[in-house]
């Protein structure tokens, strides 16, 4: 049951709240001193607190309740707080309020304003507590991942990408084709290395061909090999294919939606069978290999126009694994970008709120050359947002996903876009402007 714990010196309005929030089923627990409602937090569980200012008799300072403020935020970061008194300062509530109280009421109060008020910090805190339940979570599954699997020292936040690197260790010891979709730049190769760090063929090849790079005469002896003499330029040694140099390991055949129609006729031959022959040569060889391909086209509608074998996409696609683009998994922005700088320089905030603002139509590797162009030119190891020199924010929002938590870039990207106006900002990032308020104190953000 939610429960409310009243910390105020007069017996009537602790009697008073417990009948009034009790119409509203929300358990009340009291307390008469700061002692006392510390006792009570430290032994139950308590999702709001409603606090008096003054505790000592003619007292009206605020001091005690200011104290009692600090000392339970100071155990209880993201507890909500609403501060109740008699004796009404602007300037404290103000201070309290940008401190990370959540309101600053009068007695006597308005039952509906404050019944409204409690109803909403409940919620609130309800969010606040999955948020936290979510954030742990992928915390753990993460150490988990680290423990189980080699991730080739992927760089990572965003449960979108979290979801797509649990999913390649899960088929990795499957003998099946995987195609990896998703745009140019955002790491296909990256979860085609970490399928094959985790395979059975792990110690063996690790095959790149760049099937859009491939022209249609040269197909075969790429793919195949070629006997010496076989076509027309050939050289006078035997050329070994890239079925035969991936064998026992993995070919990871990139951009496949790029393969012309004759590569794709091949291609599935030998998927089929295992089997191939040099060009120009009669005698049959045969390779085990793993299939991973990876493409940034839409293969269905390809299939539909006649631009790619239905049969061929069937054989490589057992496995599928979207890797969304880097504007689907902002958190892991910062984190890339501090990976990129491996200690060379810092970001400040300015940085940071560019990096989150902008809209990285060329994904990771957009990132990387922003980050080591920013390098070059930033002073002092000080990289600001002129030393990026990105373009206005093209994505738009910097809503953040239920579970994650908005860190200092987010938050200074979202004050910025807002120009300062604390509400639309907490809008924009799907908070409230008590919750915006208390992560700007707890981050030493202020906004002129």
């Amino acid at each position: 049951m939610r429960t409310v714990l009243v910390i105020d010196d007069n017996p009537a309005v602790g009697t008073a709240l417990d009948l009034l929030l009790g119409l509203n089923e929300i358990r009340t627990r009291i307390a008469h001193t700061p002692a006392q409602g510390l006792a009570v937090l430290a032994r139950e569980d308590v999702d709001l607190v409603i606090q008096d200012m003054n505790f000592t008799a003619d007292t009206t300072s605020g001091a005690e309740g200011i104290a009692l403020f600090h000392a339970i935020r100071e155990r209880y970061a993201d507890l909500p707080i609403i501060l109740l008194t008699a004796w009404t300062n602007l300037e404290t509530a103000v201070t309290l309020v940008k401190a990370g109280a959540c309101d600053y009421l009068a007695k006597p109060w308005d039952d509906c304003k404050l019944v409204a008020t409690v109803e909403n910090l409940l919620e609130l805190s309800q969010a606040t507590r999955e948020v936290a339940r979510l954030r742990e979570e992928r915390r753990h599954r993460r150490k988990l991942l680290d423990a189980r699997y080699d991730l080739r020292g992927l760089v990572f936040a965003s449960a979108a990408t979290e979801r797509v690197v649990e999913l390649a260790c899960q088929v990795a010891r499957a003998d099946v084709p995987v195609l990896i979709s998703g745009p140019n730049g955002a790491g296909k190769e990256r979860i085609a290395q970490i399928i094959q760090a985790n395979s059975a063929v792990k110690d063996g090849p690790f095959v790149i061909v760049n099937c859009g790079a491939l022209p249609s005469e040269l197909i075969e002896a790429e793919l195949f090999g070629a006997e010496p003499g076989a076509y027309t330029g050939a050289p006078n040694r035997v050329r070994e294919g890239r079925f035969e140099s991936a064998d026992g390991g993995t070919l990871f055949l990139d951009e496949i939606g790029n393969l012309s129609p004759e590569g794709q006729a091949k291609l599935l031959r030998v998927l089929e069978s295992g089997q191939f022959e040099r060009l120009g040569s009669s005698r049959t060889r045969k390779v085990k290999v793993r299939i991973i391909s990876a493409t940034n086209a839409d293969i269905a509608a390809m299939i539909r126009d006649g631009r790619f074998r239905e049969d061929l996409y069937y054989r490589l696609n057992v496995i599928e694994l979207r890797l969304p683009p880097l504007a689907e998994r902002r958190e892991d922005i910062v984190p890339l970008a501090e990976h990129f700088l491996d200690g060379k320089a810092v970001l400040d905030a300015g940085a940071r709120a560019a990096l989150m603002a902008h809209g990285w139509p060329g994904n990771v590797r957009e990132l990387a050359n922003a980050i080591q162009r920013a390098v070059l030119l930033c002073r002092d190891g000080i990289i600001t947002a002129q030393d990026l020199g990105l373009a206005g924010a093209r994505g738009g929002s910097v809503r953040i996903a239920p579970e994650a938590e908005p860190d200092r870039g987010m938050i200074q990207a979202a004050l910025n876009k807002a120009r300062g106006v604390i509400s639309q900002a907490a809008a924009e990032l799907g908070l409230s402007r008590q919750a915006l308020y208390r992560r700007m104190d707890k981050l030493g953000i202020t906004v002129e």
